[in-house]
């Protein structure tokens, strides 16, 4: 249902939890944002940082985020809220900041948030 004469929006997305079915949709839906020509943020926020070690089998949340950031999505993590978790960054998802989070909120169109 894309229609082409729609200006391209910037849509940020922060996830702030661990819960398998909605992380996946959260993806899901950045997915379709991106492969409708919008540019797409995802901010993994406290537990949110947790979704990439989820594993459900009916909701393959690392498998939704691999094709978001293929599509060419534009994938975060809170570096602190790795820390807390002694966690690091991975290839699909980089470490940052508040900033970068300000940066996403302030910068786009919309923004949503899933917790």
């Amino acid at each position: 249902m894309s229609d082409q004469n729609v200006a391209t929006e910037r849509l940020g997305i922060v996830l702030e939890t661990a819960d398998p079915e909605r992380a996946w949709n959260a993806l899901r839906l950045g997915i379709t944002a991106v492969e409708d020509g919008h540019e797409v943020s995802v901010f993994l926020l406290g537990e949110g940082v947790e979704a990439e070690e989820i594993t459900d089998d009916q909701f393959d949340v690392r498998n939704r985020m691999e094709a978001f950031v293929d599509a060419g999505g534009d994938l975060q993590a809170c570096g602190t809220c790795l820390e807390i978790r002694n966690s690091e960054e991975s290839g699909y998802c980089p470490m940052s900041t508040m900033s970068d989070l300000l940066e996403i909120v302030t910068s786009s169109d919309r923004v949503l948030t899933i917790g």
